[in-house]
């Protein structure tokens, strides 16, 4: 028989705490009861209670602002990293309201090191398409797009779209008709800084995921090169892991 194993009471707290949370009893915005209300609602000790708040806050819950309190700011979005998907089809399956503030939209020299990766001569132009990805009014990350040009001379039409307002991948399956058949994707820790934090409205410093992503056409031929920053406070990734065949322990 398995043994069972009493639930820690600052679990049981947070537990509670999260499920009002998902259940709207606390919405985005509200202030929480301060930790001497938390514990005599919920009769355990201060120390509990810090633990429960730190575990909400670790998973983008809440926020403390000194001085104010303790606030919701929701759940953090979560994706699946095994379909190739753009933001803006995941965040509206997911219920957000989208849209993006385009920072750039123009022509660059490719980046020595993108050079090799798109097979293509140093000094060659490509398309930069950096933009503040918004969900729900709030902005949650700053994706910076190169666009190999050479794979298609109609991604040239990038450049006179209003990509505030439209999905990339919208552009190349249903216009260009681009097919589209691997992406592969670098996850890295980093911080914010400079103008990125101003861009995301947060504190320089803040832990931030590095999303680097590459993708394919059918033709073996890489499209684009994506760099995004995406805040920690508000963003994470799921990956599901599937064995090859018959797991033996």
């Amino acid at each position: 028989m398995d043994k069972e194993y009493p639930i820690p009471l600052y679990y049981k707290v947070y537990q509670n705490l999260r499920q009002k949370i998902l259940d709207g009893v606390y919405k985005p915005g509200d202030r929480i009861p301060p930790e001497s209300e938390l514990v005599q609602i919920y009769n355990v000790s201060r120390l509990t209670v810090r633990r429960a708040l730190e575990e909400l806050r670790s998973e983008g819950f809440i926020t403390r602002a000194k001085g104010r309190g303790t606030f919701i700011t929701g759940k953090k979005e979560e994706e699946q990293m095994n379909v190739l998907k753009g933001f803006t089809d995941k965040a509206k399956e997911e219920g957000f309201a989208v849209k993006s503030i385009v920072l750039e939209n123009k022509l660059v020299e490719v980046p020595p090191d993108l050079a090799e990766v798109f097979a293509i001569d140093q000094g060659t132009m490509v398309i930069l398409l950096k933009r503040v990805r918004y969900m729900n009014e709030e902005p949650v990350a700053i994706e910076s797009a190169y666009l190999n040009t050479s794979v298609d001379v109609r991604l040239l039409n990038i450049l006179k779209r209003d990509m505030s307002k439209e999905s990339l991948y919208d552009f190349l399956r249903a216009d260009l008709k681009l097919p589209l058949l691997r992406a592969y994707e670098i996850l890295e820790v980093t911080q914010i800084s400079g103008m990125d934090a101003k861009y995301l409205n947060v504190s320089a410093g803040l832990c931030a995921l590095l999303r680097k992503r590459y993708t394919y056409t059918t033709a073996n031929k890489c499209l684009e090169f994506v760099r995004s920053i995406y805040r920690g406070d508000k963003y994470r990734f799921k990956i599901e892991l599937k064995t090859t065949g018959v797991f033996e322990k």
